[in-house]
């Protein structure tokens, strides 16, 4: 008994003390010249906005963003609620290993091996991916429970994990798509004869209901949004990058993934696991089908990393040399890869180091074309800079009651309802939820624009005879940023109602 209280104490100091180091290193490997991400500021503003459903995104992301609105909306609180799901991610991938009968070295291996990978970088986003993932493995954990016992609440918490993860992203659609086919064709299929079976979907959908509601209600707003990721994002996804992205992103932790890959396919201990490999296959076939970006994938892998940490915990139990030089390759290749893994260089570095991140694709934007820093580390910079050249001309408009703030993007809006000193600035755009988000009930007296980089009429000929004064504000002046070269404008005195132009540009954006 006191050798068992021991082991279990063990235990929970080794997972407590890689849960802390997962959320310290989410903070501290994070370059302070980086704002938040574009995306990250659209998420927070649907705080402002409770619904049962966005245009881009399921509600559930929102309901975390108003937990952080009523918490003071901090940067490091922001910073905590991905960290803190990755953390719990852990918290699953330990629990698998459990499951499969996996010891404490196995235990440690996976969480090394999820630490030392892509995850540390998506931990650090307020995202719905860092949810996505735990959504994922949560829904294998509790699969290969009831597989393994047959106890009928484990299908209620995987119908429920699913159901969240759909309020969360439909990405996780993916994932039952690929599980079909897989559990169809082996040992496993008699679960579609469980009477509990079909409760917990029902249980599932009830939860989903809401948003499915909401999307029926509004002639389903995500596959328009669809429509706009594969004409202007997906367009650019090549097979070649897509399957390379699966490499690199677990580059450090590949002896593990490998083995997880080789065990559930030719290991006859693992036989009754062989659906979790199935499932692999039929998802990234799907993936791959609708060219998904790289990674959509990333919900699949924690359960492969389990299985191979799983193995070598088997066989190196008494192999220290071998485990050690295992774990000893995994650790020292991702300090070396960290520069391109996580956002520690400043901008200036990473062009000092320009051609190792252009080696490995670092430098491709979703336009296909390679730029002079990472997209996503240009997306963290110059928000600032716009919030404080919108507050500039706000502050010089006499009635801000008939006052909009046109943003030319969704970041754009975002930022500087986040940055701004003025909380009822109730900035837009034309893109996103924001068109449904303008307030029109006055008409717009004064109009404050903010023009994107690309801006083919910077002298704003086209509003000049609309308006009485024209005042160039300024203009984003950080040449990392995405957004370099974006201007903010004061257009004063509307000689005509300018809202019915609004409001047909609205709805031409809406098509």
């Amino acid at each position: 008994m006191e050798a068992q209280y021991q082991n279990r104490i063990k235990e929970y100091s080794c997972l407590a003390f890689f849960l802390i180091l997962k959320l310290v290193l989410s903070f501290v490997l994070v370059n302070s010249v980086y704002e938040l991400h574009r995306d990250e500021f659209l998420y927070l503003d649907q705080a402002n906005h409770p619904a049962f459903g966005f245009t881009s995104v399921p509600p559930l992301i929102s309901f975390f963003s108003l937990l952080i609105k009523l918490l003071g909306g901090g940067f490091y609180l922001i910073r905590f609620v991905p960290a803190f799901l990755g953390a719990l991610t852990l918290v699953f991938c330990w629990k698998i290993v459990e499951a499969i009968n996996g010891n404490l070295l196995s235990k440690c291996l996976v969480c090394i091996a999820m630490i030392c990978s892509i995850f540390l970088r998506l931990n650090t986003l307020y995202q719905p991916n860092s949810f996505d993932v735990l959504a994922w493995t949560a829904a294998f954990y509790y699969l290969i429970c009831y597989f393994d016992g047959e106890q009928p609440k484990y299908l209620y918490f995987f119908a429920i994990t699913i159901a969240i993860g759909f309020l969360n992203k439909y990405n996780i659609l993916f994932l039952v798509i690929g599980l079909f086919p897989a559990i169809l064709i082996g040992r496993q299929r008699k679960i579609f004869t469980q009477k509990h079976f079909y409760f917990a979907v029902l249980v599932g959908v009830f939860i989903a209901l809401p948003n499915i509601i909401w999307q029926i209600n509004r002639g389903f707003p995500v596959l328009h949004h669809m429509k706009l990721l594969q004409k202007y994002q997906l367009v650019n996804v090549s097979l070649k990058n897509f399957l390379m992205s699966q490499f690199l992103f677990f580059i450090n932790s590949f002896f593990f993934l490998l083995s997880g890959v080789s065990v559930l396919i030719w290991h006859k201990t693992f036989l009754k696991y062989r659906w979790v490999i199935l499932t692999y296959l039929f998802t990234m076939l799907v993936f791959i089908y609708f060219k998904g970006k790289d990674y959509y994938t990333l919900g699949l892998y924690p359960v492969l990393l389990c299985f191979g940490a799983v193995y070598f915990g088997q066989i190196l139990s008494k192999r220290y040399l071998v485990k050690g030089a295992v774990i000893a390759f995994t650790m020292v290749s991702f300090v070396y890869v960290l520069p391109l893994l996580m956002p520690v260089y400043s901008p200036a570095q990473i062009i000092k180091s320009h051609k190792r991140f252009e080696s490995v694709g670092a430098l491709r934007w979703e336009d296909g074309k390679n730029h002079q820093l990472p997209q996503d580390y240009a997306d963290m910079l110059g928000w600032k800079e716009i919030a404080h050249l919108a507050d500039m001309a706000y502050s010089q408009v006499k009635d801000k009651s008939t006052v909009l703030v046109r943003a030319d993007n969704y970041g754009q809006a975002a930022a500087i309802n986040y940055y701004s000193k003025y909380p009822n600035i109730g900035a837009v755009a034309y893109s996103d939820d924001y068109l449904h988000w303008f307030k029109l009930k006055k008409p717009v007296k004064d109009l404050i624009l903010i023009q994107g980089t690309y801006d083919e009429d910077p002298q704003r000929k086209k509003e000049q005879p609309i308006f009485a004064k024209i005042t160039k504000i300024g203009e984003v002046k950080n040449p990392f940023s995405r957004e370099f070269g974006a201007s903010v404008f004061l257009l004063e005195g509307a000689k005509i109602n300018i809202n019915p132009i609004i409001e047909a540009e609205i709805i031409e954006e809406q098509q």
